[in-house]
């Protein structure tokens, strides 16, 4: 990170310069969020990096309202209206940081102590990872790949929020718009879009416009799409629109806040969906979490107590993280996913009672383990003391 204290911005004036630098520090330092917390004593600032969230110091309360106005000026909001939620694409101010600025959307919402305040960082654009560089293994790269390139059928990929869903989600569409280098029509809906990718038609949902999922979807069938991305399965109707596109030549794509392949198949038959419809128009689903991975400080350790009851070989001897000042002293640096996969069969369709119940997702976890990439106590803080084990 870079040599950025929040306490030293006292004055009104010192503000531009200030928000400018806490944006170019948390693109330094990797963060996918910063958190601006207004309390009695001033503006907490927060990252979130690898998925955990970290203090980074405070702005005065003097200048805190300030702080937020400026994120607002950025961000083409109201200014004067504290009273009520707001949100829009943030314009990151020249220097942000070396080489291809993140793209930022910044969210605000009162609280007894003043506007809170959450900029989300995403990739540049044009820096969206391809899906073999997403850290799959080469044989979902591959069922991902024969997805990609299908010309129907519904694409579910599961996962809580923050597991990665959308950036996998992206990735098939980059490879769908990249296939075999012919002509496609691909377009999404999503709230919010996330990245620009290039090739591809994206629109952003406005509810208090009425323009909602189930009414976008509705009239992007009549767009001529081939492939469709819905950032999210919300309701019924949606499930129900993307199921009967997918049934009918459409390829889709769509994002499921589920935990597992054969929990998502479940809850897309309880939206209402017909049993005939999910085994001919689900074509594959993916269910992901992301890891912390190690730092090279980790060591190696033979206690039994650091497996936390986690069921390894004992010939497998496990790393736990240290931390140093590389890492930032967490332990760890960066993320990686381990996911599972499941296709339909060409002539049975897809079948939700052979969908992983989460077994083969926490067995890539174990595998990661064991290859040392991280370690027991991560594996427990995604998957829990009493999942699948």
């Amino acid at each position: 990170m870079m040599n950025f204290d929040p306490a030293a911005c006292r004055a009104a004036a010192d503000v531009p310069a200030a928000v400018a630098a806490l944006l170019a520090d948390a693109a330094a330092g990797r963060a996918s969020d910063v958190h601006l917390l207004p309390t009695p004593e001033g503006l907490a600032v927060r990252y979130r990096v690898d998925g955990r969230l970290t203090e980074r110091g405070r702005f005065p309360a003097a200048v805190a309202a300030n702080v937020v106005g400026r994120l607002k000026v950025l961000a083409g909001l109201l200014t004067y209206d504290n009273e009520r939620p707001q949100e829009g694409r943030l314009q990151p101010p020249e220097g942000t940081g070396p080489g291809a600025a993140p793209q930022m959307r910044l969210s605000t919402f009162p609280t007894i102590h003043g506007e809170k305040a959450v900029v989300r960082l995403f990739a540049p654009a044009g820096a969206l990872a391809r899906l073999d560089a997403l850290g799959l293994t080469a044989e979902i790269v591959a069922g991902l790949r024969t997805a990609a390139a299908a010309r129907g059928g519904l694409v579910l990929i599961a996962g809580p929020a923050g597991s990665g869903k959308t950036t996998t989600a992206y990735a098939l569409l980059r490879e769908s718009a990249e296939d075999n280098g012919e002509l496609r029509s691909l377009v999404t809906l999503e709230d919010p879009v996330e990245s620009a990718i290039p090739g591809v038609s994206q629109s952003q949902t406005r509810p208090a416009a009425g323009f909602d999922f189930p009414t976008g979807l509705r009239s992007l069938l009549r767009q001529d799409p081939e492939v469709l991305f819905v950032g999210e399965v919300r309701d019924a109707e949606t499930a129900r629109i993307a199921l009967g596109a997918a049934l009918t030549g459409h390829l889709v794509f769509t994002t499921f806040h589920a935990g597992t392949n054969r929990g998502a198949a479940v809850r897309l038959r309880e939206t209402g969906a017909e049993a005939y419809q999910i085994r001919h128009g689900l074509r594959a689903t993916l269910s992901q979490r992301l890891l912390r991975r190690l730092c090279g400080c980790a060591e190696p350790t033979s206690a039994p107590d650091a497996r936390l009851g986690l069921p390894l070989p004992e010939e497998v001897a496990v790393k736990v993280a240290r931390g140093c000042e590389e890492c930032g002293g967490t332990g760890y640096r960066g993320r990686f996913p381990v996911a599972a996969f499941d296709a339909a069969d060409g002539r049975e369709g897809f079948d939700p009672d052979a969908a992983d119940d989460g077994s083969r997702l926490f067995d890539a976890a174990l595998a990661a383990l064991a290859r040392g990439e991280t370690d027991p106590v991560e594996v427990r803080r995604v998957f829990g003391f009493g999942t699948f084990r």
